[in-house]
């Protein structure tokens, strides 16, 4: 049974289209395909960690260019999430997740990192993608990042073939025109491998800055964010960053030596510098006494 993502989207599947709405399904839940509703079945984002993207593929860019995967590769990491731009709920708590993450960290999309949202709905075009783009922008608000921010559309082979490799499933619905879906969003390495990933549609500031500091194989963060990411590890079954309590002793222990060593060289030094104030007044007293 594959793991879900803390949120599903089935946007009126389950009701009439004129209702349309997403519903949640926690990913630890343990349901099995049997019992859930025909909607939900085979629906599912469980990436393989490590695991290469294909950046070959073609898409179209929200301008209308031409591009590859490729084009957003080969020197920073990659924020990457799959949406459908006409999702009536789900794809917009998506985008307002990353977006509102991103907005906490210092690193900059086009600086430090790359931003690509992947349309599945190979009928979408690049006026929708520009619109999405637009509103991410605003909500954003650092107009110079963006070059940094990437919004696609495809045919329907590319699609399959980046779904297929992030092991991300999806149902469309012909009698409503919706899809019922997962949500998350993956962090890729500048060579495109799989690095890290998160559930749902909010994503925690320190969880997301880790994870790009890890994708950027330490090209990007601060000596501190290297602490921390001494500190806690990467658990791919809940999908975050927790506290890694046998490091966390181990670094204890290791800073405690490190106080009593400093401890030690101070009160040395200190003693030192007593002694010899100590000996001038005697060594004053020894030269009067000589004339």
């Amino acid at each position: 049974m594959k793991k879900f993502s803390a949120m599903i989207g089935i946007g009126a599947l389950l009701l009439a289209a004129s209702a349309s709405r997403a519903q949640t399904v926690p990913s630890n839940m343990g349901t099995t395909a049997a019992t859930l509703p025909p909607a939900l079945q085979n629906v599912g984002f469980e990436p393989q960690l490590n695991a290469q993207m294909p950046l070959d593929l073609p898409f179209r860019d929200e301008t209308g260019r031409n591009v590859q995967l490729r084009d957003y590769f080969g020197q920073k990491p990659v924020v990457l999430a799959f949406v459908y731009y006409g999702c009536p709920m789900l794809c917009d708590q998506v985008q307002q997740g990353v977006v509102g993450t991103l907005r906490m960290l210092s690193f900059n999309p086009g600086r430090d990192y790359e931003v690509v949202f992947v349309s599945f709905d190979s009928r979408e075009t690049p006026a929708m993608a520009a619109e999405k783009k637009k509103n991410a922008l605003s909500h954003f608000r650092r107009p110079e990042t963006n070059s940094g921010w990437h919004f696609l559309t495809g045919p329907q082979e590319s699609i399959d073939a980046a779904t297929h490799a992030a092991n991300f499933h999806y149902n469309f619905f012909a009698k409503t025109n919706l899809f019922a879906h997962a949500s998350g969003v993956m962090l890729l390495t500048p060579d495109g491998r799989i690095s890290r990933y998160f559930y749902g549609i909010e994503y925690p500031g320190r969880d997301m800055r880790l994870g790009l500091v890890e994708a950027s194989a330490g090209k990007i963060g601060t000596p501190i964010d290297h602490v921390l990411l001494f500190c806690y590890q990467y658990d791919p079954t809940a999908a975050t960053y927790s506290a890694s309590i046998l490091k966390i002793i181990r670094l204890g222990g290791v800073l405690t030596i490190l106080c009593i060593i400093g401890g030690i060289l101070v009160f040395r030094r200190r003693d030192v510098l007593q002694q010899a104030k100590l000996r001038q007044p005697l060594s004053g007293i020894t030269e009067r006494g000589a004339h």
